[in-house]
């Protein structure tokens, strides 16, 4: 899977890194885990520089995070309820759980999106919620960029340090990606359970 980053990466350098990260935000072609760890080769190489490496990762993420809030920002608080009272029992979630994410959102907001962007799987999805519950753009972007910024960095210094063993990297945060996606469906499954019989298996 990596061949191909390596190219592109080799061929077009900062751009080519903003570029597959911009990608890996908006509809992942390929994990993030891959194109930073490769970028973080580069520069242990001496073909790229770590602090630009780390940057243009950040941007180019950064961009696919802000056009997945404003997407969600666009869809609306009323066609939102309406999609809501249409499918909330695969979503699991009525428009009261809405609302009351909300209110938490006003408070814990910032905190959300800012571990979010740091938890494998997740971390692209933070922007969905943050759009379609109208957090503040500013303190959005903010939390975003520091959160993102911090997980370009651990991913680029990982590969940095291992330079041409990419593999290793896949062996830490890879079983921690399989972790997150199992708890995910187990808890979407433990959700969708409850609420069915919370509706009385409708």
């Amino acid at each position: 899977m990596s061949d191909w980053v390596v190219r592109l990466i080799e061929q077009s350098g900062y751009l080519g890194i903003a570029f597959l990260m911009f990608l890996e935000t908006v509809f992942p072609p390929v994990p993030s885990e891959v194109i930073m760890s490769v970028a973080g080769v580069a520069a242990g190489q001496g073909k790229l520089s770590l602090a630009p490496v780390i940057a243009s990762g950040t941007v180019g993420a950064m961009l696919g995070n802000v056009a997945w809030y404003w997407a969600a920002r666009a869809l609306g608080t009323e066609r939102f309820h309406r999609f809501v009272d249409r499918h909330g029992k695969w979503l699991t979630m009525d428009w009261a759980e809405v609302q009351r994410a909300e209110r938490h959102f006003e408070h814990m907001g910032v905190f959300f999106v800012m571990i979010g962007r740091v938890v494998p799987t997740i971390r692209s999805l933070v922007s969905i919620p943050a759009g379609l519950l109208r957090m503040s753009f500013l303190p959005f972007l903010v939390a975003s960029t520091i959160g993102t910024a911090a997980w370009t960095a651990i991913l680029a210094f990982a590969g940095y340090q291992l330079q041409n063993n990419v593999a290793e990297v896949d062996k830490v945060i890879g079983p921690i990606s399989n972790a997150v996606i199992v708890v995910l469906v187990v808890g979407y499954l433990w959700r969708l359970v409850r609420f069915r019989l919370r509706r009385g298996g409708d």
